[in-house]
């Protein structure tokens, strides 16, 4: 099993279990899962983490279920871009940190979110490539109705420019059943921002990250053998950075 330092949606889990909070019991909880990816430990995704470098940043906004869920796919994103950040919504208590991060002066941050439901003005759909400040995507991780409503309810997103997103497919999240094919899970929505931005490696390690995840994880829920000649490890491999062998003392 391969070992990473743990990214910003693990520290944040760690947190909410060191202060009581129970995770959701969620289907096959019994199996013994992975404590780096989530996925039950004869399907391990540790060995497929990608490493490329980005411009850009990550910030998910979580609800509290959400990072304890296993088919979060937010994990990944925390996995593929070296800056991401990650709090847990309060309508009322928003983390410091959070709002340090938003008035940080080197980052230019987009709230990602469908342009039909905010006025004109704010909305955009490209990324400013040649600025001088790096973009940093805020990403509402949770259900379709949980993200509205943190939308709605959070004032302090108010000032960002919205990011909205044309996307040309449906989603290829099976992990969790949507009522509208056209959502896109988190890990696509930040795979088809980073595109945008110019971070053209890290997009597609996500791409093809996010399929061997949803392999990995499914599989081992209908109890499938491991199955890594697939194209979609094909398709990552690249990016994967190979153990370095130890030098002889």
């Amino acid at each position: 099993m391969t070992h990473h330092a743990p990214n910003a949606v693990a520290r944040l889990r760690d947190q909410r279990e060191d202060e009581g909070i129970k995770p959701i019991q969620a289907r096959g909880f019994r199996s013994e899962r992975c404590r780096d990816c989530r996925v039950i430990i004869s399907h391990c995704l540790c060995a497929w983490r990608p490493s490329v470098e980005t411009r850009s940043g990550v910030c998910l906004i979580m609800t509290g279920k959400e990072v304890f869920k296993p088919s979060n796919t937010g994990w990944l994103i925390a996995d593929v871009v070296r800056d991401n950040h990650a709090f847990i919504w309060s309508r009322t208590e928003p983390d410091p940190q959070m709002l340090a991060l938003l008035n940080d002066p080197q980052w230019q941050p987009y709230l990602v979110f469908p342009g039909e439901y905010v006025e004109p003005s704010r909305v955009t759909n490209t990324v400013a490539i040649d600025s001088s400040k790096r973009p940093l995507f805020i990403l509402l991780d949770a259900t379709w109705t949980e993200a509205r409503k943190i939308f709605r309810k959070s004032p302090y997103f108010d000032r960002l420019p919205i990011l909205s997103l044309l996307p040309d497919k449906l989603s290829r999240y099976r992990l969790r059943r949507s009522t509208r094919s056209e959502h896109l899970c988190t890990a696509e929505v930040a795979a088809l921002c980073l595109e945008l931005a110019g971070d053209s490696d890290a997009a597609s390690a996500l791409d093809a990250y996010f399929d061997v995840f949803s392999q990995h994880y499914l599989g081992a829920k209908q109890q499938l053998d491991m199955n890594e000649a697939t194209p979609a490890h094909a398709e990552l491999l690249p990016y994967i950075r190979k153990p370095q062998p130890e030098l002889a003392q």
